[in-house]
């Protein structure tokens, strides 16, 4: 009986591309285009087909980590495809109509992030071991979309640009105060200290970013400019020239939104200028997919900007400038993915079989909503008097950041 009902949500959803599943016990089925080369997907557990109608996109996941569902070739990238491009048409398929908005009902909960629960939000993910990320991430272990001003950029090259732009919306100046909430391994906040001799505070919940960004600072010689801190962003004082925050917003949660952006408010001086850098949908709110809220980014959601900016409109602030990365971040994890799956024998010294599994699932499903179902970048400039930027982005198109001469640095 599943097993049928199963086939009839498939025949409903792929329309593009093909797709053969492989029941238990041997019978296949096949969807699609039929002139199409399939994806063939084997299923060997009986309880499977009743669990990928009931959520499927939590049980989709948990299958492959737990190999209870294989892919011929193990062409993990091909099947997500084909799902990812057939859901985003909006399939006429109303039980899953149906599960996207009781997960609308629930996000309020589940995006519920107090100081305490954040912190241990923050640890599931970014307190794994720092050699896990040297084998996918760039040097600095930039681990938010980089930016891609030529197509042949090395992953290297584009996360110097992304540091580089930032610089430059900021209007950075030697000797300014800069606050960057979500500091990670503190990357930014020496490059903002190191090349344009900013006084950089940075604060994160993360106790391995934080350990790590301390050691680099001292490393480079740049402990007196960069200062990092075990800390929610709620509990900083003071005022900063300039406020940044790199993939930290995700994790803020719509609850906190006025929360955030009455901190931000407080803590940027009269004439400040912040720049807000946030994984976001191009197709309105939604909620978090069930599979990345459990196994990866608890507590996160990437937001519409309307979702953002509805809250921005009544907290004090001028938006100043809005820019949007289409597939920056899609190129970004493209490279992660094959860096990842290059070094799997290293992953597999320091974590299980399901571990590999599970973040090859994680880098193929983020590149591919970035790619094809709507997810996007915002960069979102703010300051609380209209004239703290320039009136025009000429400053922009120049590509000059302000950066401070080396041989002046002492």
């Amino acid at each position: 009986m599943w097993a049928q009902f199963l086939s009839y949500f498939l025949s409903r959803l792929v329309k593009r591309g093909s797709l053969v599943v492989v029941l238990p016990e041997g019978a296949s089925m096949r969807f699609g285009e039929p002139a199409a080369s399939p994806v063939t997907v084997r299923l060997h557990a009986q309880s499977l087909p009743r669990k990928l109608l009931i959520n499927p996109d939590l049980a989709l996941g948990e299958a492959y980590m737990d190999g209870t569902l294989t892919v011929d070739e193990d062409d993990l990238y091909g099947l997500i495809r084909v799902l990812v491009v057939n859901l985003a048409r909006h399939p006429d398929v109303w039980h899953y109509r149906w599960l996207g908005r009781l997960r609308w009902l629930y996000r309020g909960f589940a995006q519920f992030n107090p100081a305490e629960r954040a912190q241990r939000n923050v640890a599931h993910h970014y307190d794994l071991s720092g050699a896990l990320y040297d084998l996918f991430l760039d040097a600095d272990r930039q681990y938010s979309c980089a930016y891609f001003r030529n197509p042949k950029d090395s992953l290297e090259t584009a996360q110097e640009n992304k540091k580089a732009l930032i610089a430059t919306k900021l209007l950075l100046q030697s000797g300014q105060r800069v606050l960057d909430i979500g500091s990670g391994w503190g990357g930014l906040g020496l490059y903002l200290a190191g090349e344009h001799g900013a006084e950089v505070t940075g604060v994160t919940l993360s106790r391995e970013q934080h350990r790590i960004a301390e050691q680099r600072a001292e490393a480079a010689g740049l402990a007196n400019l960069a200062r990092f801190h075990l800390k929610d962003y709620r509990d900083v004082s003071g005022r900063f020239d300039r406020i940044v925050s790199v993939g930290m917003f995700e994790h803020v949660g719509v609850p906190h939104y006025k929360e955030f952006f009455d901190v931000l408010r407080e803590r940027l001086s009269d004439d400040g200028v912040a720049l807000l850098h946030t994984i976001g949908r191009a197709d309105g709110p939604g909620a978090t997919n069930p599979w990345i809220a459990k196994y990866i980014f608890p507590g996160g959601y990437s937001p519409a900007l309307s979702e953002v900016l509805a809250v921005i409109e009544k907290s004090g602030l001028y938006v100043t400038d809005i820019e949007v990365w289409r597939l920056h971040y899609a190129d970004t994890l493209r490279i992660w993915r094959e860096r990842f799956e290059a070094n799997l024998d290293e992953v597999r010294e320091i974590y299980d079989e399901r571990f590999c599994r599970m973040w090859r699932f994680y880098l193929i499903a983020s590149e591919m909503a970035f790619r094809h179902n709507g997810h996007v970048v915002f960069q979102i400039q703010i300051a609380k008097k209209q004239d703290a930027v320039p009136l025009t982005r000429d400053y922009l198109a120049s590509g000059k950041s302000r950066r401070r001469v080396v041989d002046n640095a002492a």
